[in-house]
């Protein structure tokens, strides 16, 4: 079964281990049919501040409308992301706080704490690099990350399930481990989730 998969790249800096990934799992979900389009939003044209909040007077950019359509279009969304400071690149938030907004991600319903969720029906996979050991992140710091993507946003605007992968200790992984995680990618870009 084809799927239609839009990939988000979140890293600022170019040419990192990141990149290596995210092509690994793109080659792979192309050789299954899979209709791929990526963000690389460090190539897009943005500003990365919510400046005038839920006002809803600060009027999206091309890129962030082109975005927009093109998570509509998806059935999976996968990103691509380093975890700093526990959480995530200041160009990616600004990104979702930019993108995932009331009318399209989500309806906040009077009286009812809980939204209607624009995206229900979509699926989405996480792939985070950390320097920390993912033992650390999960028990000493709760995953702060990961829970502010997967609870926070995906699952607020109807997005689920979420599948994360987390790859700790990037910087001292030798070849022959990084070389493990490109293969992870393959695979997963194979069964397209």
């Amino acid at each position: 079964m084809s799927k239609n998969i839009l990939i988000i790249h979140g890293h600022p800096v170019n040419d990192t281990f990141i990149d290596q990934l995210h092509r690994a799992y793109t080659d792979a979900a192309k050789k299954q049919s899979a209709s791929v389009r990526q963000l690389v939003l460090r190539e897009k044209s943005f500003n990365i501040n919510f400046t005038e909040g839920y006002r809803g007077n600060q009027a999206l950019e091309q890129d962030l409308l082109d975005a927009q359509e093109a998570i509509s279009w998806a059935d999976h969304l996968v990103f691509f992301y380093p975890n700093w400071w526990g959480t995530y690149p200041a160009l990616l938030k600004g990104f979702i706080d930019r993108t995932f907004l009331p009318g399209f991600a989500f309806k906040y319903n009077n009286g009812r704490t809980d939204p209607d969720r624009l995206l229900k029906g979509k699926t989405a996979r996480l792939v985070v690099t950390m320097d920390s050991p993912k033992w650390y992140y999960y028990l000493v710091q709760k995953a702060p990350g990961h829970n502010a993507m997967r609870q926070g946003l995906l699952h607020f605007c109807g997005i689920k399930p979420v599948r994360i992968t987390t790859l700790g200790l990037t910087r001292k992984a030798d070849d022959q481990r990084r070389k493990k995680w490109i293969q992870l990618m393959e695979k997963l870009g194979t069964k397209m989730v």
